[in-house]
């Protein structure tokens, strides 16, 4: 954590309080942060703030937006759920800093749940695999068959779909994370694939991509599955399949 980032922590931002920095992805800050209302209300949630230097670039503003307006269409139980898109202005001439206010899941997430596990050199059950597959693919069957107030079927994409977005609950709950990379399918071109892979930015996590992703192709809810395969293998393994070099 850098010195900004434990600076952050415990100072108000908004209508909210910045608690404690949980991390930073591709393009955001995590915290752990706390909400107010009347008669004492509180509520403890999870703010993602764009990085400053990101927040100057319109591009990853406009993935920031996108990402908190196909997140918040999605309600399920194996959904982290979006609460609030908000920009809070900035002194001087730095610019203003978005965010998403998003539900807080009081646990791990399952990439941390492995690593754990080989140190100790044991396997993950298999029941519990499964479960966890089962789950997260409730969760990728609700994003793929979501329609707009029109009745259009949205057909997003996960495009991300790894064990570092999948949080397992203290009290058993597996929720997907992260539709930072989701696009309706409608809206992806091969152009904006392609540059999104050479720029290296929000291209997700090559050990877990499908081929036709990897390749910068179109992808549709089938690559979502294919991750999901990728990720019940190296439950069940211990190991990516694509972790040894290609013979």
């Amino acid at each position: 954590m850098g010195r900004n980032d434990a600076a952050d922590s415990g100072r108000a931002f908004g209508r909210y309080r910045l608690l404690e920095h949980l991390g930073r992805g591709g393009m955001a800050d995590v915290y752990k942060a706390k909400s107010f209302g009347v008669e004492g209300f509180e509520k403890v949630l999870v703010i993602k703030r764009i990085v400053p230097d990101l927040a100057m670039h319109d591009e990853f503003v406009d993935m920031f937006v996108q990402e908190a307006k196909l997140a918040v269409q999605l309600s399920h139980a194996n959904i982290v759920q979006v609460f609030d898109l908000g920009r809070i202005e900035q002194q001087r001439d730095a610019p203003p800093s978005y965010f998403i206010a998003m539900e807080y899941v009081d646990g791990v997430d399952l990439a941390t749940v492995l690593k754990q596990l080989r140190r100790e050199d044991r396997p993950m059950p298999l029941g519990l695999a499964v479960l966890v597959a089962a789950e997260i693919a409730k969760a990728l069957d609700h994003a793929h068959r979501r329609r707009d107030r029109g009745g259009q079927r949205l057909s997003i994409v996960h495009r991300d779909i790894s064990p570092h977005n999948v949080m397992l609950s203290w009290e058993g709950d597996v929720k997907v994370t992260d539709f930072g990379i989701a696009k309706a399918q409608e809206t992806i071109t091969r152009d904006e694939e392609q540059n999104e892979l050479e720029v290296g930015r929000a291209a997700g996590k090559i050990a877990y991509m499908s081929p036709e992703q990897s390749r910068a192709e179109n992808t549709d809810a089938r690559s979502d599955l294919f991750s999901l395969g990728v990720v019940l293998y190296e439950m069940i393994a211990g190991a990516n399949p694509f972790a040894a070099p290609t013979i």
